[in-house]
């Protein structure tokens, strides 16, 4: 029985979690990036090489690429996204030739994955991260200002975001707006609420059947020189799966992952299949996805969120939550045993727990968090392999 390649990520040489305790955690492979390389430019064959080497001395695999970052300017087709998209594939070419042919990327416009509260307390002690509703229409009505925004909410949304922000402190005010702005851990790029307000103007004309557009646009681009170096390029689905400050979102249902496979349908054009990204739908049928899609899933992310009916979800133990993780565990498998071949996993965005309360982390990535994470999905994973087996 063919098992899943166990990694996690590590956001490089200042990541408090180190290649040693990914090791002592179990995981085989890292998932890593060039964080220090400007959106945009080349990834260089020494740079890749240099990266690699320290992954090969910890007795480790550079597994997967998460992220070769696409630039805004792809995403909206201006200005210089030509010579943009030429650095792209010669970046893809060099990964290759380092022997890396995995490449996960998104196609969210500005903001990459979005959270209001970093340290949401768990009745165990343990912090969480959670999305509030109510914090980003705020954020976008009182905070943000942004043009054309009370068309966005029912006069319902606008009075309680009216209510909730009238009993926000500074502090609180001042946390939310970093949160959304500053980026969290493999964010592409951080903004001040100037810089957001004038980035955001931009796509003002883009809707979401032009963005889609772009997407199969680049891929059209790119796809062919991924299948020359035997690259497999996995995108991954929008965090969260829907629009947030009148922002287009394409990558978020099934019928988004039909599209962008009916447009191109190389192999190398896969997904990364986020339970948790996608799992926030209640709309979404994991199990049925996996079963759909699995000869073009190329990484998974396993994790788990909890939602309520007022569209807040916050990030649940890897078991729990709203994600059936024994169905889903269960149809990757019987891919993986189709395709013959150890898919990359990571367990994602784990709890700030035990001595990592202590510790100045990541937010969703400490080591503890998502070490429990790995254990626990270790462990399923082998009981329903063992139970496969036996018939």
């Amino acid at each position: 029985m063919k098992l899943l390649e166990q990694t996690m990520r590590w956001y490089g040489p200042n990541d408090p979690v180190s290649l040693s305790d990914i090791r002592q955690a179990g995981a085989t492979g890292v998932v890593t990036a060039l964080h220090h390389v400007p959106n945009g430019e080349i990834w260089t064959i020494a740079e890749i090489q240099q990266r690699r080497q320290g992954i090969d001395k910890a007795g480790l695999r550079w597994s997967v690429v998460e992220s070769l970052p696409v630039h805004e300017a792809i995403k909206a087709r201006n200005g210089n996204f030509r010579d943009y998209i030429n650095n792209y594939k010669t970046s893809l070419q060099n990964l290759a030739a380092c022997g890396i042919h995995t490449v996960c990327y998104n196609f969210m416009p500005l903001l990459d994955w979005t959270r209001t509260k970093l340290d949401y307390l768990l009745p165990d002690g343990s912090r969480a991260l959670r999305f509030e509703k109510l914090a980003v229409i705020a954020f976008d009505i009182f905070i943000l200002g942004r043009k054309g925004v009370a068309n966005s909410y029912s006069d319902t949304e606008i009075a309680r975001a009216q209510s909730f922000f009238s009993i926000l402190t500074e502090e609180e005010i001042a946390e939310i707006t970093t949160n959304i702005l500053k980026g969290l851990p493999g964010s592409e790029t951080g903004f001040s609420l100037q810089e957001f307000k004038e980035a955001i103007t931009g796509y003002e004309t883009i809707d979401a059947t032009m963005l889609a557009k772009n997407l199969d646009l680049f891929l059209k681009d790119v796809i062919p020189v991924a299948e020359n170096n035997q690259v497999v390029l996995c995108i991954h689905p929008d965090d969260p799966p829907f629009p947030i400050f009148g922002l287009p979102r394409v990558v978020s249902t099934a019928d988004d992952i039909r599209r962008i496979f009916k447009n191109n349908e190389s192999i190398s054009n896969g997904i990364t299949f986020c339970t948790g990204s996608f799992g926030v739908r209640p709309d979404n049928n994991l199990p049925a996805m996996v079963r759909e899609f699995g000869e073009r899933i190329h990484f998974i992310h396993l994790r788990s969120t909890q939602r309520d009916d007022a569209g807040n979800f916050f990030e649940a133990d890897h078991l729990g939550g709203d994600v059936p993780m024994f169905e889903v565990m269960k149809e990757l498998l019987l891919w993986q045993q189709k395709r013959d071949k150890a898919l990359p996993m990571r367990p994602d965005h784990g709890h700030q727990m035990l001595d990592d309360l202590r510790k100045n982390t990541y937010p969703g990535y400490t080591a503890i968090g998502r070490l429990r994470g790995l254990a626990e999905l270790r462990g399923l994973e082998l009981g329903i392999a063992h139970a496969i087996l036996n018939g």
